[in-house]
């Protein structure tokens, strides 16, 4: 299985997933916000013998992939810059009656492949033939649309919709006594409305579509995506991905549209390419605005029930759901710009996740946030050169919500995002024994900062470390992307490999400001 980022190499993702730490039981979580959806009242199966109506999904383009150059950004974390007749009559008598019994109605399926495109994003990097041999990464594609849409986040995959098979069925009622008498088939009708479980999905939906947008982004040079939102304060904030952003970054233009149809120019506050988060703000923000509670991703445990929102194909408003299928899954990509690489621990699910679904929220059964989507898995293969646009295969990545939350109040606080570190560069090359500290460091500095956290711990170029706390490190990017989950001045436990021999040391993590 390959994965791809608008075309362009990434830097490797790890060979193996890191071993769980035992998941804690779901807790409750706060409700979100009320809000008002009207309700859907599910189509009338058309009666037997009805045509099917023609189904016609509609064109998207494909937007152009962009240069990226993920060794030079790649030590970022860990210090170093980086979808008229009778019925059944015989032939010439078409009053015959009663009819035969029906001939059991044909089935079928329609399977549809949907077109592969691209979409920025602010970071991972791939697995490719399974864990076995690490591939980048990526956010998940733009959906195609007038200049292109935005991909959700940082892993990519080939789309195919699955087609739908059904059948008409019906109940021939008929006097089984040989009598004269009519036989009359009663069916019961409810009419009226009916009040839905606010723990559904259906509930859990209708109080956090309100408070999500749709996000479109333009360049000064008319490229740009759709990608999604979510109101973080009343103050007009909104947490999105990096690379859903990223194209307005210099002088382009953003809106964001609530699904009431309401839409506003905004702003971006700042952005974390690392972490792959972004904040923008609405200008003449509503008074009303209700931010989406925010849920505890730390507590999340495998099987969790997952919903998603967001604009897949710039489709808006969709929700999808599904469940946590794992959690600390190490993910690295880059936005295919040349800028830096985005790591991330994240939360696996197999809720569908398509180009437009970025910077949307995954919320939980209590309609609490949980994490960003920000990408999907890839089984497309663009080696050949062309440029394909990827969807669901049912493995989803987002950034916990604890993360987000963390990197969003330092972009609202000063517009720069802070980095935990250890002071040392590691290599990011194909690996399963750990992360090797560097001989040298980005731009000939030295690997190990002097000074630094890694320093004041004794390593030094040429350890290999294999364990941060109890999660495994299997490779650079798991690494980083587990440092990343921690904030500066944490104290954490590094595991490493010297000689053969194995070691255990403390370290306090250094701090980072900015994407430079």
């Amino acid at each position: 299985m390959s994965t791809e980022n608008e075309g362009t190499p990434v830097p490797p993702a790890p060979s193996a997933p890191p071993v769980p730490v035992a998941s804690p039981g779901a807790s409750p979580q706060s409700p979100a916000p009320a809000g008002n959806t009207p309700p859907h009242h599910p189509a009338h199966a058309a009666p037997a013998g009805a045509p099917a109506a023609p189904q016609q999904p509609p064109a998207y383009g494909t937007p152009a992939p962009g240069p990226y150059d993920a060794p030079a950004r790649a030590h970022a974390a860990t210090g170093a810059p980086a979808d008229g007749t009778v019925p059944g009559a015989p032939a010439g008598d078409p009053g015959a009656w009663p009819p035969p019994a029906p001939a059991t109605p044909a089935y079928a399926t329609n399977n549809a492949a949907g077109a592969d495109g691209t979409g920025a994003t602010g970071g991972a990097g791939g697995w490719g033939s399974g864990w076995g041999s690490p591939e980048p990464l990526q956010p998940a594609p733009k959906p195609a649309g007038r200049r292109g849409g935005l991909v959700a986040g940082i892993l990519v995959a080939a789309l195919v919709a699955g087609g739908i098979g059904g059948g008409i069925g019906y109940t021939l009622a008929k006097d089984n006594d040989g009598s004269s008498g009519s036989t009359t088939v009663s069916t019961s009708q409810s009419g009226g409305s009916f009040k839905r479980d606010a723990g559904s999905v259906a509930g859990v939906s209708a109080k956090a579509l309100p408070s999500t947008v749709t996000i479109e982004s333009e360049g000064t040079n008319g490229e740009g995506g759709t990608g999604t939102g979510f109101v973080f304060d009343t103050q007009g904030h909104i947490i999105t991905n990096n690379h859903v952003v990223a194209d307005a970054a210099d002088g382009g233009k953003l809106t964001a549209t609530f699904p009431n149809g309401k839409k506003y120019d905004a702003e971006i506050v700042g952005r974390a390419e690392g972490y792959d988060v972004a904040v923008i703000k609405l200008k003449n923000a509503p008074s009303n605005l209700k931010p989406l509670t925010l849920g505890d991703s730390d507590k999340v445990a495998v099987g969790d029930e997952t919903i998603a929102i967001g604009a897949p194909f710039g489709l808006s408003n969709t929700v999808t759901t599904g469940i946590i299928s794992a959690k600390d899954r190490p993910v690295a990509s880059s936005d295919g710009t040349g800028s830096n690489a985005s790591y991330m621990s994240a939360l696996q699910t197999d809720a569908s996740i398509n180009p437009g679904n970025s910077g949307g929220p995954l919320i939980d059964a209590q309609g609490a946030v949980i994490g960003i989507n920000s990408a999907i898995q890839s089984t497309s293969d663009s080696s050949a050169g062309g440029t394909t646009q990827s969807g669901s295969i049912g493995l989803g990545f987002a950034i916990p919500i604890n993360q987000a939350k963390y990197v969003a109040q330092q972009l609202i606080k000063t517009g720069k995002p802070v980095y935990a570190k250890i002071g040392a560069s590691v290599s990011l090359e194909d690996s399963t024994a750990g992360a090797k500290i560097t001989d040298q460091g980005a731009g000939g500095s030295a690997a190990v900062e002097a000074g630094g956290p890694a320093a004041a711990a004794g390593l030094k170029s040429g350890d290999v470390i294999t364990k941060l706390d109890n999660h495994v490190i299997d490779s650079g990017p798991t690494l980083i992307g587990e440092i990343w989950t921690h904030q500066p001045g944490d104290k954490v436990k590094i595991t490493y490999k010297r000689d053969g021999q194995e070691h255990t040391v403390d370290l306090t993590l250094g701090s980072r400001e900015g994407d430079s």
